[in-house]
């Protein structure tokens, strides 16, 4: 059997074919294009996975180093109370030593009728001696002016004199 084919339909189905070609080769190229993308986008993919698990393993890192660095800064805080603490107590034996240390050159003597009795660091501690002999509380009486030597005096019963050391003054 022969077919006929008419020039114009054989030059139509030439260009359909031609066309259907360039469409085809488009197509392809289209493909090898998207396989390429596609592949590149594996290799972003991956790197972006193997970064997110970097990020995680530096991120669980920070937070064993805040931890740390949290119970660090409460440990100084306490050595910062006790710190305090010790500077007051410090501060608090500094002026006990000090007022015994302004003391230390002066001393109380207790005369009993005019006559050397006792030597005391405080004036209370003289006047405590004083009555535990048997003076009574106004049976006695201070001597405000600070001097070396007793003077005798025996009518009165008991006095008390400030009496500096190392030296009159």
């Amino acid at each position: 059997m022969i077919a006929l084919i008419r020039t114009r339909t054989l030059n139509t189905l030439r260009e359909c074919l031609a066309e259907a070609e360039t469409e085809a080769e488009a197509a392809r190229a289209e493909a090898e294009l998207c396989l390429e993308q596609s592949g590149n986008m594996l290799d972003v993919a991956s790197r972006a996975e193997e970064e997110a698990e970097e990020l995680r393993a530096a991120l669980d890192q920070a937070m064993v180093d805040v931890a740390h660095l949290e119970g660090e800064m409460e440990a100084l805080r306490a050595q910062s109370v006790l710190d305090t603490e010790d500077r007051q107590a410090l501060r608090t034996l500094l002026r006990i030593v000090r007022k015994q240390s302004a003391r230390a050159d002066l001393v109380y003597v207790l005369f009993r009728s005019g006559e050397l009795h006792s030597v005391h660091a405080t004036q209370d501690a003289a006047q405590i001696a004083a009555e535990a002999e048997g003076a009574r509380r106004d049976g006695w009486t201070t001597s405000t002016a600070p001097c070396a030597a007793p003077v005798v005096a025996s009518e009165i019963p008991w006095n008390i004199r400030p009496v500096h050391l190392g030296g009159t003054r």
